[in-house]
Formats: C-alpha cells, structure tokens, sequence
C-alpha cells in the first residue's frame, strides 16, 4: 500500500501552499476517491454514512487511500487553526477554546489512523503485509504523540510533566517503527521523517519531561517504546534485529564501516577540549566519523575514478557535517533561550563545539572543490584534455585522427575553475564570520593565508585564458598579482595535509612554495613575450609611418625587410606604371685607358742614341684600341 509513500507525496504540496490549501485539495480528492468507489452521496439525497470494512480494503486499497486522505485532511486542518492563531499580531497567541478545537481535529486524524490499523489487523480480509500494518501503526502513532503534544503544551507544569511521557510514548513508537524501515529499505522517505519532523518532537518532549539532553534520541525512544505489545515487538524485530537494542561490537574491518561510530563525548579545537553537551551533536558527529571512513574507503579502492564520481562521494561527509552543525546550532538556541550567560561552561562548550564542527564542514566543502578542479597540484597547471576515442572502429578500416582540444572548450573549463575558485574563497572567508573565529590572531592569519593560496590560483588560470585570446599583457598583470599573493602562504597551522588523506581545507607544506616557484617561471617568459610584442608594434609603427613613401617591393628585392615589419603586399609594384627615365644601353668612355698607367699593365721602352753623353729613351706607345670599346675596326 505504500502509505508513508503516499502520505509524503501529498505533504508536498506544502512546499508550494499553506495548510488551507492543502486541506481545499485534500477536499476534493476524497470526494473524487468516494464517486469512483461509489461511496458518495448523490444529489438531493439525504447523507447516510457508509463504513470503511477490511473486506473494502482488501478489494480496492483505494479504501484505505480514502481512510489515509481525511484523517490528513482533519490534521491540515487542524495545523491551519494553529498556524493562524500562532502568526496573529495581537500576541494573544491560541486561546483555550482554540487549543481545544486544534486537538478535537488531531484526535479526528488519530481516530481515523487508528481504524485503519484495525482494518489491516485483520489480515485475511485486508490483505495487508507486515511492512503496510508497520506503516500504518506509525502513521496513527504520529499522529497521536501531535495530539497529546498539543495537549502538554497547553496544560500547568505540573500535569503537563506528567503527560509528557505519553507523548515520547506515542512518538517512540513512530520512531522506531520509521528507524527500523530505513534501516531496511534505505528509503530516504523515512529519513526525511525522522529528521523533519519526529526527532525534534522527540527531543523538545524530552527536554520538557526533564530528561538529560546527553542522552541521545534513539536512547529515549527505545526507552518509551511500548515493549508490553509482543506482537508489535515482533514485527519490528523481523525486519530490524537491533531496532530494540544495541548492535554487537564489531570484529572485522568490513563490520566496522558497517557499524555505526561510537558516539564521542568531547571535541577538540585548536588544543582546547571541550565536552559535547548534547546527545544529538554525539550522534551527528559519529555519523560525520562513519562518512569519512568510506569516503577514504572509497578514494583509495578507486584511485582511477572521475573527477565528478569522487565528488558524489563526499555528499555523505556533507550531509553528516550540515546535520551536526544544525544539531549544534539547536543545542546552542536552547540555551540561549533559557537565557544561560556566556560564562555558563556549557555555553563555553557549545561554542568551541560549534566552531569546531563548521569549520570542518566548510573543509569538507573546499575539498569537494578542490577534487571537482580535477588537477593534483589544485589547477597550478593547465593541461589540454585528449579527446576520447570513438568505441566503433570506422567502417574503412583507418583510426581516428587524434584532434587538438579546441580553445572555446579550454576556455570553458578554465570558467569552471574559476567558479570553483570563487566558491572556495567564499567558504574561507565564511569562517571569520562564526562567533569565536576572529578572537584568534593567528587562526585568522591562516585563513587570509589560505585564501590568498585559492587567489592566486585563480589569478593564474585566469592568465591562462587571456594567454589563449592573445592578451598577453593582462596575462602578464594577473601573474603579477599572483605572485604577490602566493609571496605570503599561510602559517604552519596544527592540522596538515598528508598524502594520503581526501583534500579538504588543510593544505600541504609545499603547495605554496610550488605555486610560487611556478608562477615565477610563467611571470618571467610572459614578460619575454610582451617585450617581443611591443618591439615586433614599435617596427611595425616605424614601418607604417614611412610605408606611403616607400618604394615598391620590386625596388627592394635586394634587402631583408626589418624586424618585426611585414611586407606590404598591396606595393609589389607600381601600377599604373609611370613614364620615367630608364638608363638603356650605357656608355662608357675609356678616353683615360690611352693616358693613365694602370697597375699591372707593362709598357715597352725604345733604346734611342746618345746625344751629348745622353741617352734618350722613349716610351714605347700602347697599341690602341680599335673602336669604342676596344674591338671592331681600327
């Protein structure tokens, strides 16, 4: 029949309306459920009523659909009067005649719950399982512990007190009936139950019974169950054998992350012990201590997972840490409504435990990130990512051809990145804000030291994406500033990284100096780049100053063109060409070939007589040339 399923999907409609609206729908499907079972009036009859049997279940469960369906209604009903008078701006609050209508509509839903439960009693008319009589006892049950809840909060201190037990009766048994079924089917409809709605009832009646709040929920309603019902009590124990009791240690290491944490009853913060004062922070956090176990279970059993498959796995650390930072919270809201001072040591203690446990829920959040980044050294490294192969070869035989990761997808995953960035600096900086957190000097340097890290991570991929559009000069800026803030890594702080412990806030001793060294190498070569840049503009500026008077390119076939110019290719030649003397057929005059003595060219000499005791010498003439240039005819 599934009637906690069916109960919690109608109760969704109260995410989107109030308890009037609920009840107006609830309304109209029970008349439309009695017209298809034949069970409504028809006009201009008089009303006869028409009872529900076990054979009507066991034919249609549309009969116990209907039983479920009004005694929701007379319950939304109920919660609307109270909603009503609670929001009421006179602050008279819900008046004695008003308490007393509320819990006559509670007693109508728990009176109607109950005749369910004695329809399913009757197995071989209902043909109701165990899980269906289950599920109905702790629907009626539910319902009942509202009902006398409503009673005890109106009621003096003194019979209030006493009646408080009734209550924690009632509820134990929705608990523990809703426990064992999750334990079983792991349906998170039940854990949305207990948590949502059973197990604060359960420890407000607690408080209000006297009861220690050290003693954890699941304690006191094993206490307050009704044990005298054997038949109950053997169902229960059918489908959890430990519903009832306390499960055996465990041996083996299988059994260990199997079984639930032993609940601890301190907290330690920065050296400082502090005792855990109430029972559901104990439980909470050895659920935290549990989820950590698989997690490391899971990230060592599968080193070669995806990025996003080790993501999924801290959900349950998350999950755990928000439910023990909620449970510290209430602690805390409890005390402060008793208007306990500051100075009281469970004040004291309450709020060391409270620091403790978020910041190792914003730990569990950076280390998601971090792992969500996908790069060992934090993203310090931009690699491109292979594309993946196609599974089917081609139909011709040949392999893929292996292609370069295209820019936009790089640029797409330095984005996420840097919104990965963002979000992590965000939880950093959310920790100053805790009550606590800024009294300690040195706490808070190590959290300016760690954001600065996540800064300059994110400076840096953001240089990679201007490096990839060509911007080398913002490149050059964002390196520079993450190199200022990579100068200043965080102190030594008492919890460091281990290699073999899952990321989290907590970062190991060479990360900063790693990321600095690194960003020193990248600051340098983009500086090179940008000087190459500016000399490769400043040429090109010179050149195009002087190109409208330049000569073509046709002119200039004999020099290289200079550095950091481009050769124009629109000024190869002139064109139109221009009439312009061209030198053609040269003439060169050898007139002082006949009267110049050039070096190597030997002259003859004559031997003339001797006239007066002197010899004459004549210089032999040079043959001449024939015609202009020394051939043709003489």
């Amino acid at each position: 029949m599934d009637i906690t399923t069916f109960i919690s999907t109608h109760r969704s409609a109260l995410l989107i309306a109030d308890y009037n609206t609920y009840r107006t729908q609830l309304s109209r499907q029970i008349l439309s459920t009695r017209k298809r079972l034949g069970r409504a009036t028809p006009r201009r009859e008089k009303f006869a009523p028409k009872a529900i049997t076990a054979e009507d279940v066991g034919s249609n469960h549309e009969f116990a659909h209907l039983l479920l369906l009004t005694a929701e209604r007379a319950w939304a009903h109920a919660m609307h009067v109270k909603t009503s008078h609670t929001e009421d701006a006179s602050g008279k609050g819900i008046t004695g005649s008003t308490r007393g209508y509320v819990i006559s509509r509670l007693a109508k839903a728990a009176k109607t719950a109950r005749d369910l439960v004695v329809m399913l009693n009757e197995r071989s008319s209902s043909k109701a399982s165990d899980y269906d009589l289950l599920e109905g006892r702790a629907y009626a049950a539910s319902l009942a512990g509202a009902e006398e809840f409503e009673k005890e909060s109106g009621g003096d201190q003194e019979s209030g007190e006493k009646r408080w037990h009734e209550c924690l009766k009632q509820y134990s048994e929705a608990r523990v009936i809703y426990a064992a079924l999750y334990e079983k089917e792991k349906k998170e409809v039940f854990r949305e139950i207990l948590a949502n709605t059973v197990d604060p009832t359960i420890r407000y009646a607690a408080y209000q019974a006297h009861l220690s709040r050290t003693i954890a929920i699941p304690t006191v309603s094993k206490r307050f169950f009704p044990k005298d019902d054997a038949k109950l009590v053997k169902m229960v124990e059918q489908v959890d054998q430990y519903a009832l009791k306390d499960k055996p240690v465990p041996k083996t290491e299988a059994e260990k992350q199997a079984s639930p944490q032993d609940v601890p009853n301190s907290v330690t913060w920065r050296g400082r012990k502090a005792n855990i004062v109430d029972a559901s922070i104990g439980q909470a956090l050895a659920s935290v201590s549990a989820a950590e176990a698989r997690l490391r279970s899971y990230l060592s059993s599968n080193p070669s997972a995806s990025n996003r498959d080790k993501a999924a796995a801290y959900d349950d650390v998350l999950v755990a840490s928000q439910d023990a930072a909620d449970a510290t919270k209430r602690a805390t809201d409890e005390l402060e409504k008793e208007k306990v001072d500051e100075g009281d040591p469970r004040m004291q203690d309450l709020r060391v435990t409270s620091l403790a446990v978020n910041y190792d829920l914003v730990s569990w959040r950076v280390g998601r990130n971090r792992v969500l980044i996908g790069a060992e050294d934090d993203g310090m490294t931009f690699e491109p990512q292979q594309p993946k192969k196609p599974k089917r070869p081609r139909k011709d035989g040949t392999e893929y051809q292996i292609r370069e990761e295209g820019r936009g997808h790089k640029l797409a995953r330095l984005r996420e990145r840097v919104v990965l960035y963002d979000a992590t600096i965000q939880s950093v900086n959310s920790v100053k804000d805790l009550r606590g957190a800024m009294r300690d000097s040195k706490f808070v340097e190590e959290l300016d030291g760690k954001a600065n890290y996540f800064r300059a991570l994110k400076c840096l991929n953001i240089s990679y994406s201007h490096s990839l559009l060509g911007n080398h000069v913002n490149a050059l800026a964002l390196l520079k500033r993450a190199q200022d803030l990579a100068s200043h890594p965080p102190s030594s702080s008492t919890e460091i990284a281990t290699d073999d412990a899952p990321p989290t806030l907590d970062l190991q001793q060479s990360a900063s100096s790693n990321l600095e060294t690194h960003v020193s190498s990248l600051l340098s070569r983009t500086h090179a780049l940008v000087e190459l840049h500016n000399l490769e503009a400043a040429s090109a500026a010179a050149y195009a100053k002087n190109a409208a008077h330049a000569a073509p390119l046709v002119q200039n076939l004999n020099s290289y063109p200079a550095l950091g110019t481009q050769v124009d290719l629109t000024k190869l030649v002139t064109y139109p060409p221009k009439v312009e003397p061209v030198p053609v057929k040269p003439l060169f005059l050898d007139v002082a070939w006949n009267y110049i003595d050039y070096p190597g060219r030997k002259g003859t000499v004559e031997q003339k007589p001797v006239v007066n005791g002197v010899q004459e010498e004549k210089k032999a003439e040079p043959e001449k040339k024939k015609g202009w240039f020394g051939f043709g005819r003489g």
